[in-house]
């Protein structure tokens, strides 16, 4: 799909770039779509393209031997996926997989290399985005330690509702599962008690978050943490734009 000639995006890293940086990266980015459960990054195999999101969201799943899998990361519009080839890899033991279906501006890896040597102030704003996404991997970690299966569900619902265009988006309990590194039905316990208060409604694979305040009243620190990081790395303050919608 062919870009305007007006350089904008919806994603907030190229948004962020001074407007003559984003008019000389133009060239090389692709609008592509993001489809259910695609595989942008598959551990150990070569990276070929970097995305940035503008819709939609993908998990980064770390894998065990027995084919099991938790999530360590969450990237939507805030940030970008190809993390190691920014920092020197071409290839991770992460797949990025597609939880979130939307859209993103693609750019091929050797091209993004070249440009990250050739625009200092592109480089300088993903390394400090890395720091912000290492935060979250790290929040994550401790969380899934720490933490209640509740709360960490609904952390998780509101990082997902950041990201969604809207209030309903696809989820399945064994997704859920796989999300938070705990038992199905574990994940159906927590599920069930938030439904009853009337803070998310599920069914047929959707997840459907009917009372933001009463979810974000039920989360644990983790979320607001992360959230706070986000906004610093663009410059916002408590009630000023949202960092995760336009």
């Amino acid at each position: 799909m062919a870009l305007s000639a007006t350089p904008t995006s919806r994603n907030r890293l190229l948004a962020a770039l001074p407007s003559g940086v984003l008019a000389e990266l133009w060239p090389q980015l692709q609008s592509v779509e993001l489809p259910f459960r695609h595989v942008l990054q598959a551990p150990g195999k070569p990276i070929e393209a970097v995305y940035f999101p503008e819709t939609g969201w993908a998990s980064m799943l770390a894998y065990m031997e027995d084919g099991d899998a938790a999530e360590v990361g969450l990237i939507g519009r805030e940030g970008f996926i190809g993390l190691p080839v920014l920092l020197g890899a071409d290839h991770d033991d992460i797949e990025a997989m597609v939880q979130g279906p939307g859209t993103a501006l693609r750019m091929d890896a050797r091209a993004f290399r070249q440009e990250l040597q050739r625009l200092p102030a592109l480089h300088d704003l993903l390394l400090r985005y890395a720091l912000v996404h290492h935060g979250q991997v790290a929040r994550t970690a401790a969380c899934n330690g720490r933490h209640h299966t509740d709360q960490r569900l609904a952390r998780w619902l509101l990082m997902g509702h950041d990201r969604a265009e809207g209030d309903e988006y696809p989820m399945t309990h064994e997704f859920l599962s796989m999300m938070l590194g705990v038992r199905r039905a574990g994940v159906t316990v927590s599920a069930g008690a938030l439904q009853k208060a009337g803070h998310i409604q599920y069914g047929r694979g959707r997840i459907t978050i009917t009372d933001r305040p009463g979810l974000e009243s039920v989360a644990c620190e983790c979320y607001g943490m992360v959230r706070r990081a986000h906004d610093s790395l663009f410059g916002l303050s408590e009630g000023t734009r949202d960092v995760y919608r336009p």
